[in-house]
């Protein structure tokens, strides 16, 4: 590994402030401790400007280099955590009942600090590092909310940079996948509104929870009787709430879950789709059937030649052998793709030693890698805007 110096020698550093975040994990838009931190640091650091509240708890920094050229490069991470109930028995585990860094969000952020402390020391490129710490990204919409808020015109970018953790047991290995990467997702609800009866007399129901189960079984037939085979798609019913007693027909049952894909037609496919099974099983069960379907991240499309430049970036960093330039697409979601959306870039992974998955309360990040991705973040900016010689 050829970790840059100052990160190098911030080792101990990066370690506390992940410990501290990580025990102190703050459901999306309310991270008003973490980017407090985020904010002291950065001045600290003694980059150009610190700015908070885009986004609502988001923050923007700017750290100019030796020469003030006009182009600018952005690096971004999440800070947000998870609903989740953290169940690792770390020394460092989250005080905050019922709320987990599960995906690792706690370790970003610590990277792009380690970034700008070593850009704000050396600044060696020409132009501009945008650093952008962003909210909210498990679902409640991010980095939309830092676009509507006005990111890119208060901070123009012309290439922008993300990146995440992978416990696959592979420490320091970095992979990316150009063009398609992540899936686009969206979540839905649907309300079943039938007749409750006694449960001894059911015949006088309209049973909404038997309905909601026969409707969430149909709905997988969508993926294997409408969509095409060589065309990917993931629906998943993940709730179904109906009923509070033992001797009553419930009323009411609500379905929820989350449709992912790669295709802006498959998706719209899938809508009708469930809206036609929803129609359907509302009038062959004379009750009433809603569906709120609700696009909540994009495709994540990484640019080509900015992911080879990306990789490049990581080569100096954890040697080419390291890398693997050509890694499958995969159907999680990432709201980073939303700023891909309006400013090329490239979204990389850095995979870890530990091994439970993203997500799950047990999942335990290796530390060890916070130097390895705060080195790519700043090599990717002194490559992009190189000093002339």
């Amino acid at each position: 590994m050829n970790i840059l110096p100052i990160i190098a020698d911030s080792k101990d550093e990066l370690e506390a402030l992940f410990r501290d975040f990580h025990a102190h994990p703050e459901i999306g838009f309310t991270e008003v401790r973490t980017s407090g931190i985020v904010a002291a640091k950065l001045r600290e650091y003694g980059v150009d400007e610190v700015h908070e509240g885009l986004g609502k708890t988001g923050v923007v920094a700017l750290i100019h280099g030796k020469s003030k050229g006009n182009r600018r490069v952005g690096l971004r991470a999440d800070m947000d955590a998870l609903p989740i109930h953290e169940a690792t028995g770390l020394d460092y585990a989250s005080t905050n009942p019922g709320v987990m860094h599960a995906c690792g969000h706690d370790s970003h952020t610590t990277m792009l600090l380690g970034a700008a402390k070593h850009l704000a020391a050396t600044r060696d490129f020409d132009g501009t590092a945008v650093i952008v710490f962003q909210p909210a990204e498990e679902g409640l919409g991010g980095a939309r909310q830092m676009l509507a808020d006005g990111l890119f015109e208060m901070f123009p970018c012309d290439e922008i940079f993300g990146m995440h953790n992978v416990p696959n047991g592979q420490p320091g290995k970095v992979g990316i996948c150009k063009g398609q990467a992540m899936a686009g997702a969206a979540f839905f609800d649907i309300n079943v509104k039938g007749r409750g009866s006694h449960a001894a007399r059911p015949s006088e129901s309209k049973d909404a929870l038997m309905i909601a189960a026969s409707l969430a079984t149909e709905l997988n037939t969508i993926l294997s009787r409408n969509v095409p085979a060589q065309e990917v798609l993931v629906l998943s019913v993940t709730q179904i709430h109906a009923g509070a007693a033992y001797n009553v027909v419930p009323e009411t049952a609500q379905l929820a879950g989350t449709v992912r894909y790669f295709s802006d037609e498959i998706y719209a496919l899938a809508a009708k789709r469930m809206q036609a099974l929803c129609d359907g099983f509302a009038v062959a069960h004379d009750v009433e059937i809603t569906l709120d379907l609700r696009n909540a991240f994009d495709v994540l499309i990484n640019d080509d030649e900015l992911s080879d430049v990306y990789m490049q970036a990581a080569g100096d960093i954890v040697g080419v052998e390291n890398l693997n330039p050509n890694t499958p697409p995969v159907t999680g979601s990432e709201d980073f793709a939303d700023m891909l959306r309006v400013i090329p870039g490239a979204y990389c992974t850095v995979g870890h030693a530990g091994t439970m998955p993203l997500h799950n309360p047990e999942y335990t990040l290796d530390t060890s890698i916070l130097p390895v991705g705060a080195s790519i973040m700043a090599r990717v900016v002194e490559r992009r805007l190189p000093l002339a010689s």
